[in-house]
């Protein structure tokens, strides 16, 4: 048998294989473990706004085995277990219970009883809890649970076959059957809802790295059998921020400040106050940032009261969109540096262009271009059969579990990207005018009660904010149709593409300004991290074209008028006029799980204006002027 290297590239550690998620290499099934079995060489990520936020010491992300060193080196990234443990031979059909010292390096499992020796198989269908819990299904019991006689209810040896035959189709073809007692049960009905509950199989309350007989919790959760492949099996819960540097002009005293809050054991001391703990922390802190201790006492103390000189208040470390907004907003307000370089663009349009160009220039207030920022995509948690709604283990949904499973984790995996992008930002003023047309709003509340009844409303309204604007789904819908025509035009594949959409009114007695706008980004981690494609697109004329082309395309589907005219698509009715036709995106480029989108609010229909009805009625108008009729 020839040897074999199993990779995953870096960024895969987070999002899809991060902690609790299962990858399939070559015919074989592993789940990566929590953050107790990362090495010590991992390497430590700085994004102190998301630490904060996260109330975390900071981030650390998977070491990269050089190319052609993999054989050579021991291991030094995380820790992936072979799962599901049971697994069959696919020419005997016999089936083994895994142990792990039978694993050999870089070799793959192989049956011992045919001359051959051909790879085991894993089986399909696991079981999964609503508590987050992972494990095989006692197969054996599952065989033996309509045993016919005292000789298959006593039995208790472990030789399995997974058979298939040929008189059915489907499960019913498949069987598990003992080979000593014959006593056997197909695979029928295996995936209803309470089968497992019935058959007397209940969750162990591990997971899959953890040892039954030390770390099993008590878990009162019904267990499901699903697919092993299955969507429901994994819902990781990650966060991202863009690296924001200090504002341009900050005074040396302001500069220090800075410097103290953005040190990653800043949430530490903070939270600390008058604990014994308190001085060393002090002590760490002031060394690293070539500061007096009692400088480090002042920061806290005016943090504490509230008049804390750093740019950023308590509130926009909770609202990571704030300080990206005020970058992006004004470019000018913060200096460039190796991660952050961004300069303000413009669309290119003269007064005597088209009337759709003169259009579309009276709605976009500010275009920006990032010839470089930096990204870190930290994982918190997972959840699993149901999505998490929120931390509350009474609320509905999945329960939230931790990336460590034995203690609250003080870091997390995080991985740092880099990239470009284009900003562009909306006319406030006519987008508060469209706003408060009654049939805009009314088209709004209608959403916003589908929105209410799901279980995804919590995590949602993390990024709507606490009442959903139609600003919210109109620039969400802009920028995924922004996305679908940049991978045309800029040579981009669209899964490469990520969007941030910042759309918030400005709230009475808040500090803050409204925002309304997107970032379309490139934070890929490998080749297609920075090509230039995205800077040359948003340059004069080249955006501008992008975005009437792209306001073109958003009025036809394939799938209308059913799409067009639909009162509720996708999980619990979150879209309207949006499908995988015309609006929807690969889930690594949306926010929000392709929610919350609308052509109507973006282009208008007859009885509901889109903010950019102006721009398309104008760009038809030139088209049908510049056909020549007989």
């Amino acid at each position: 048998m020839k040897d074999i290297r199993r990779k995953v590239r870096r960024s895969q550690t987070i999002v899809p294989f991060g902690v609790g998620g299962i990858v399939d290499l070559r015919g074989e099934s592993f789940v990566a473990a929590d953050i107790r079995s990362w090495a010590a060489a991992a390497e430590r990520v700085e994004s102190p706004r998301l630490a904060r936020k996260l109330r975390v010491t900071g981030f650390r992300s998977a070491p990269v085995i050089p190319s052609g060193k993999a054989a050579y080196t021991t291991r030094v990234g995380p820790l992936y277990v072979r799962f599901p443990k049971w697994l069959f031979c696919p020419h005997c059909r016999e089936m083994q219970l895994w142990r792990p010292d039978r694993e050999l390096r870089d070799k793959q499992p192989a049956c011992r009883r045919c001359a051959a020796k051909p790879q085991l198989a894993p089986m399909r269908f696991i079981q999964v809890c609503r508590a987050g819990h992972m494990a095989d299904i006692d197969w054996r019991r599952w065989a033996h649970s309509r045993s016919e006689g005292h000789a298959q209810r006593q039995c208790q040896i472990r030789r399995l076959r997974f058979v298939t035959t040929p008189e059915s189709f489907g499960l019913e073809a498949l069987r598990v059957v003992c080979a000593v007692c014959r006593a056997g049960r197909n695979l029928a009905g295996i995936s209803q809802k309470n089968i497992l509950k019935q058959t007397g199989l209940p969750c162990p309350g591990t997971h899959p790295w953890q040892s039954e007989t030390d770390e099993a919790d008590t878990c009162e959760e019904t267990p499901q059998a699903v697919q092993r492949g299955a969507s429901n099996v994994y819902f990781p819960i990650t966060h991202s921020a863009i690296d924001i540097p200090a504002p341009a002009g900050l005074s040396e005293d302001d500069e220090l400040t800075q410097r103290v809050v953005n040190h990653f054991l800043w949430p530490n001391f903070n939270s600390a106050n008058g604990s014994p703990i308190s001085d060393s922390l002090k002590e760490v802190i002031a060394d690293q940032c070539d500061v007096p201790k009692e400088f480090v006492e002042n920061v806290r103390r005016r943090h504490a009261d509230g008049a804390a000189s750093m740019p950023s208040a308590a509130d926009s470390d909770n609202d990571l969109s704030i300080a990206e907004w005020a970058a992006f907003s004004l470019p000018e307000s913060v200096m460039d540096s190796e991660t952050f370089s961004v300069r303000r663009s413009h669309l290119g349009i003269d007064p005597d262009d088209l009337g759709s160009m003169q259009e579309l220039d009276a709605s976009i207030s500010a275009v920006v271009i990032a010839d470089r920022v930096r990204e870190v995509r930290a994982l918190e948690g997972f959840s699993r059969y149901e999505p998490s709604s929120g931390d509350d283990e009474e609320s509905e949904g999945g329960r939230v579990v931790s990336v460590n499973t034995q203690s609250r984790a003080q870091w997390l995996p995080a991985v740092e990207t880099y990239g470009e992008g284009i900003f562009i930002a909306v006319d406030e003023e006519r987008l508060s005018t469209w706003e408060r047309l009654q049939s805009v709003r009314n088209w709004t509340r209608r959403i916003e009660r589908d929105l209410n009844a799901s279980y995804k409303a919590d995590r949602l309204r993390e990024k709507s904010g606490p009442h959903l604007l139609p600003r919210f789904v109109m620039l969400h819908t802009l920028a995924h149709h922004f996305i679908r025509q940049l991978s045309y035009d800029s040579g981009y594949n669209a899964a490469s593409l990520r969007e941030r959409v910042y759309a918030q009114s400005h709230a009475p007695g808040s500090e803050f300004p409204p925002q309304a706008g997107v970032f379309i980004y490139t934070a890929a981690g490998d080749a297609e991290g920075t090509l230039g494609g995205l800077v040359r697109q948003g340059q004069p004329p080249n955006l501008a074209e992008t975005l009437i082309r792209l306001l073109e395309s958003a009025q036809w589907c394939s799938q209308d008028p059913l799409c067009a005219d639909s009162t509720g698509r996708s999980l619990a009715n979150l879209n309207r006029a949006a499908c995988h036709a015309c609006t929807l995106l690969p889930e690594t480029c949306c926010e929000i799980d392709n929610s919350l989108l609308d052509r109507t609010l973006l282009i208008g229909d007859g009885d509901v204006p889109g903010f950019f009805r102006r721009v398309v009625q104008a760009a038809l108008q030139e088209s049908a002027g510049a056909v020549d009729l007989p």
